[in-house]
């Protein structure tokens, strides 16, 4: 078992309210039944992001595209946001000087 399957099977999505639902497969290729219930999750494109209300009709739905979809409650999604952007904020930038150091005087005690 992966880790991110590990990962997905401890989250406990019965107690959020939302559900934060990211389309993380391709859909050519899929059952016909597979691509209706992405259609009526109205997950159209990769790395899309929809917010549904947990009900047990939402998770049964959830059951059967299991492998496509990556399913998140409220505080990992916003953890998760918040580390991608961390990642790409601006850095100040490095500056390396290829000089050498100034001579400073010695001073010398006679």
């Amino acid at each position: 078992m992966s880790a991110f399957k590990a990962f997905k099977a401890c989250v406990p999505i019965e107690w959020s309210d939302k559900l934060y639902i990211t389309l993380v497969r391709g859909i050519p290729g899929t059952r016909e039944l597979h691509r209706r219930t992405l259609e009526a999750l109205r997950l159209r494109k990769c790395n899309r992001t929809v917010v549904r209300k947990n009900t047990p009709t939402v998770r049964g739905m959830l059951q059967q595209v299991k492998r496509l979809v990556a399913i998140e409650t409220k505080e990992m999604h916003e953890a998760r946001k918040r580390r991608e952007a961390n990642h790409r904020a601006l850095r100040p930038p490095l500056v390396i000087s290829h000089h050498p150091a100034p001579k400073t005087e010695s001073f010398q005690l006679s």
